[in-house]
């Protein structure tokens, strides 16, 4: 008989759980979550297990790759549809949630999630990075702006090397104003050189990677959106078809339909959402900046002209994701006009 496990993952310990091919519970245990613990406990086990399942988390991705290595065969399982299957569970606990992902592998009612490599892992903390410290300077600028308001002095309209001096002009003179404006103006200085040190490894990364390169070859699409998507994707074969992009980054309308009911809703905004907005921005690059005209480019504008600026944005950057991932599986370059600007969209 085949047995299946579950394993609810938490910072210390996780709660693991094997289930027969009945569904009846054999096992039951709380172990560390710690890849040489895991490995341990189902060695000693000594049952044929056929699945293991693990939630989608901060540490699952870790957790994954190290029982795959040992043999260990192991799926990954998507967050939302772990979510709602247990939707019709009267009580939620971490003991409760082991033997569901057990009993999920069990009926084979589950959605499998691709684990990132190490590398595209790696490339992703840096882009967190980034939007981190551009985040936080922010909000150290516009602390300083409100701070400063509720004196009378308005910054106004300044640029980023504008902004330090135009602050210092306006608190000449205010003891207090200048103690708070020097600290203020120090750590937006160190975030800046942290965010450019950041900004410049990254770029050094698309300059070093082919396929990035032929990336940014599409009209808009700069070194980090290229760099955003490919870690994104890591595998383009994971898609069977590149029309499927769109819908996992959840720039495809939503749609209910059960009897005379058929609703078309806005676009679901599932998946990634900093793939999403880099699509997006890209998008809005194309449309609003003076960029070299494309087969692409004409064929949001016909969509501007029918639908508004709006709609076109959005259908744009769900074809670039078309498109992008078609350029990764296949290797073809982005022609401006013609068939391969427009291919599998």
């Amino acid at each position: 008989m085949d047995y299946y496990a579950g394993i609810d993952v938490s910072l210390e310990c996780s709660s693991v759980c094997v289930v027969d091919g009945q569904g009846k519970i054999e096992r039951e245990a709380k172990v560390a979550s710690e890849p040489d613990a895991l490995i341990a406990w189902f060695a000693a086990l000594e049952v044929p297990l056929a699945r293991i399942g693990l939630e989608a988390g901060p540490l699952s991705q870790w957790l994954f790759a190290a029982l795959q290595a040992c043999g260990l065969a192991v799926e990954l399982l998507e967050t939302r549809h772990v979510r709602d299957a247990f939707k019709a569970m009267p009580v939620k606990t971490d003991r409760k949630d082991a033997p569901g992902i057990a009993q999920l592998m069990r009926l084979g009612w589950f959605r499998p999630v691709h684990c990132k490599s190490l590398p595209a892992q790696e490339v992703r903390a840096l882009l967190t990075t980034r939007k981190l410290l551009q985040s936080k300077r922010h909000d150290v600028e516009m602390s300083i702006r409100g701070v400063l308001r509720g004196f009378g002095l308005k910054v106004g309209p300044t640029t980023p090397k504008t902004f330090e001096q135009r602050v210092r002009e306006l608190v000449a003179h205010h003891d207090t104003l200048e103690q708070i404006s020097e600290a203020l103006l120090k750590a937006r200085a160190v975030l800046l050189g942290e965010f450019k040190t950041i900004e410049r490894r990254l770029v050094g990364l698309a300059r070093r990677d082919a396929q990035v390169r032929n990336l940014t070859s599409v009209p808009g699409v700069g070194a980090l959106v290229a760099l955003t998507f490919s870690s994104a994707i890591d595998d383009p074969a994971r898609f069977r078809s590149s029309r499927m992009v769109g819908a996992h980054f959840g720039l495809t309308p939503k749609k209910y339909q059960s009897g005379e009911t058929d609703v078309t809703g806005r676009i679901s905004k599932i998946g990634d959402h900093g793939v999403r907005g880099a699509l997006y921005e890209a998008a809005n690059v194309m449309l609003t900046r003076p960029v070299k005209s494309s087969a692409l480019k004409s064929w949001a504008l016909a969509v501007a002209k029918r639908a508004g600026m709006r709609k076109a944005k959005v259908a744009l950057a769900r074809k670039l994701a078309v498109v992008l991932h078609r350029m990764m599986r296949s290797g073809e370059q982005f022609l401006r006009a013609g068939r391969a600007a427009t291919v599998a969209c």
